[in-house]
């Protein structure tokens, strides 16, 4: 039997390789074939048409955005309009090299003007960099700009962090890797810290607080203006990790309720591609007091209208990434804001609050969470209903997979018993939201009658369930799929 479409059996390039070439060198007018190699590179041998159809047929095998809904909490998939896509396209902006002199690059130099502008009015902090690669690295950056100041100070001595047990898991790591040292600070009644919590944990050595807002439990911390005061009075920063910023941006700008320094992920707010798929973009906005450390490049705009880069600043951290960051990335950005402006801005997060309450409503009795606080732009619920029947969290992700949904966020945040975090976007239909609450109330009441229809889900979808200890432990990334 021939295998056909998604079922064929697809193995590496390097073994289907035979004596063939994709590619010709053009031949000079004496009929020779210049600057030929002596020694073959070991690249596979194949033509043309055989490649793309590889890609082809792998990417049939992919989950994507065009395909299904993306439920995962906390690293939401958007869906990235067609036409942010075609304007980063244009040839006037892909074709740019980065050494290009200035006076032929005032029109990118305007954008990216023009977006610092525009993040550091809806955040309401004095100014922001662009520069940093994504979200985890603008952690890092505000962290080092918070370093600055206080060695430029002499407050070397405030080298902890407070990190909440809410907070994202890269808030930690970037915390050691700018050089500070971690307190972990417990959250309080319906998962938000109180401002005592906060009073008992500082100290004169504490340099700041991450706060994620609304927080991986996908509440809002609603206490975070009194403890930006708690912090303020004893010189700490209050950090806003802003990954989850898109439950209320274009209503509540963060330095209204005490943000100094605050990083933005594009990938969940401002809907370029996610960070992971690459490249990915997390600028990061400061108040007045850190401006003067911002890394370098910065883009100044003169009197007559045009625009100067400045390469040197007396208190600069200096350089953390070439040029101005990812600039098609930015582009994109740039555009989804200005296409929506302030009011279209507002409106998409309000929709995205309303399916995640929406969904948080509808599957409350089922998980047995009648009690949570009304969430944000994402809703977690525990596997508190599975006890007893043998099915896991990780069993009903697998079986959405067979109904043509990504699974969501698994077993974080950590302090929710085997989290399933569910974030819907403002851009799923309701029909689509109905559906996806419809299969995951079927597989709770599946789970509660036969386990063992679970054991080999997915059965549906091009690679069947895996052992994943095994899988960790013996990869065979060569073997066909």
């Amino acid at each position: 039997m021939i295998e056909t479409g998604l079922d064929i059996q697809e193995g590496l390039l390097f073994d289907s390789s035979h004596d063939v070439s994709g590619a010709s060198v053009p031949r000079a007018f004496t009929g020779e074939v210049p600057n030929l190699r002596e020694t073959k590179l070991g690249f596979p041998q194949l033509s043309e048409l055989e490649v793309v159809r590889h890609f082809t047929r792998l990417s049939r095998k992919n989950f994507n955005i065009d395909l299904g809904m993306y439920p995962l909490g906390s690293c939401t998939m958007k869906y990235n309009p067609r036409v942010n896509e075609t304007i980063s396209g244009l040839g006037g902006f892909s074709m740019l090299h980065p050494y290009q002199p200035e006076s032929m690059t005032q029109g990118a130099l305007s954008i990216l003007y023009d977006l610092e502008q525009a993040l550091a009015e809806l955040t309401g902090l004095a100014a922001v960099t662009l520069s940093p690669a994504a979200g985890a690295h603008g952690e890092f950056v505000g962290l080092k700009l918070i370093k600055a100041y206080l060695e430029h100070h002499n407050l070397s001595h405030k080298n902890i962090i407070l990190i909440p047990d809410t907070a994202h898991g890269t808030n930690p790591a970037s915390c050691i890797a700018a050089g500070f040292q971690v307190k972990s600070l417990p959250e309080g009644a319906n998962g938000v810290m109180t401002p005592e919590s906060v009073k008992t944990a500082m100290s004169e050595d504490v340099a700041g607080l991450m706060m994620t807002n609304p927080n991986t439990l996908g509440v809002f911390e609603h206490h975070a203006k009194e403890i930006a005061d708690v912090l303020h009075d004893q010189g700490a920063f209050l950090y806003g990790d802003g990954a989850n910023m898109n439950a209320f941006v274009g209503s509540v700008k963060p330095a209204d309720y005490g943000f100094d320094v605050m990083h933005l992920n594009l990938h969940k707010t401002f809907s370029t591609p996610h960070g992971g798929g690459g490249p990915g973009a997390g600028p990061v906005a400061v108040c007045e007091r850190l401006k003067p450390y911002l890394p370098t490049p910065r883009i100044q705009r003169e009197e007559d209208g045009t625009y100067r880069v400045l390469h040197k600043m007396p208190h600069s951290i200096g350089l953390v990434k070439p040029y101005f960051g990812q600039f098609l990335i930015l582009l994109r950005a740039w555009a989804y804001i200005t296409l929506l402006g302030r009011d279209g801005l507002r409106e998409t997060s309000e929709q995205a609050v309303l399916s995640a309450r929406y969904i948080q409503s509808q599957l409350q009795d089922v998980f047995q969470n009648e009690d949570a606080a009304p969430c944000m732009h994402e809703a977690v619920f525990s596997d508190e209903v599975l006890k007893g029947t043998g099915v896991k969290t990780l069993d009903i992700a697998k079986a959405l997979m067979d109904f043509g949904f990504h699974p969501p966020t698994m077993y974080f945040p950590l302090v929710v018993s085997g989290a399933l975090l569910i974030e819907p976007t403002e851009c799923e239909p309701k029909a689509e939201l109905d559906r996806f609450i419809d299969v995951l109330k079927s597989l709770i009441g599946k789970a509660k009658e036969n386990a063992e229809w679970f054991t080999d889900r997915p059965t549906q979808t091009p690679c069947s369930r895996i052992n994943e200890a095994l899988a960790a432990r013996n990869l065979d990334v060569a073997k066909p799929i």
